[in-house]
């Protein structure tokens, strides 16, 4: 099964010194999984500062700069793991480095037949 592991965590948390070296683990970790056969996708995510939110009510489009909705953690990057259960995906998410200063969601993915391949 595919889990999306969504990475938050307050994003002045981290020094740039500190967030080099989370890249660097993160890209250590990509590869192991991949070793696995579990790696499909990772990345982290520009600033929230960067942000743009859509909705669309009553057929108007509505365009916002940032995120959705003010929080303490913010979204800043996620993996894409094949794993066999919940159990596996918690422990892929528990050497993810931005667990250590935030927080790791885990979501299963629902497959959607017919979907283009990446």
């Amino acid at each position: 099964m595919k889990y999306m592991l969504l990475i938050y965590a307050d994003e002045q948390a981290w020094t740039d010194p500190e967030r080099q070296e989370c890249y660097g683990e993160s890209t250590q970790l990509a590869h192991r999984l991949k070793s696995k056969g579990q790696y499909l996708a990772a990345n982290p995510l520009q600033s929230v500062a960067t942000a743009t939110s859509v909705q669309v009510r009553n057929g108007k489009r509505l365009v916002t700069d940032g995120p959705f909705a003010e929080t303490r953690e913010q979204l800043g990057g996620y993996f894409l793991v094949e794993a066999g259960n919940l159990d596996e995906a918690i422990e892929i998410a528990g050497q993810i480095p931005g667990a250590r200063k935030g927080t790791v969601e885990i979501r299963p993915v629902v497959e959607i037949p017919n979907l283009p391949a990446g």
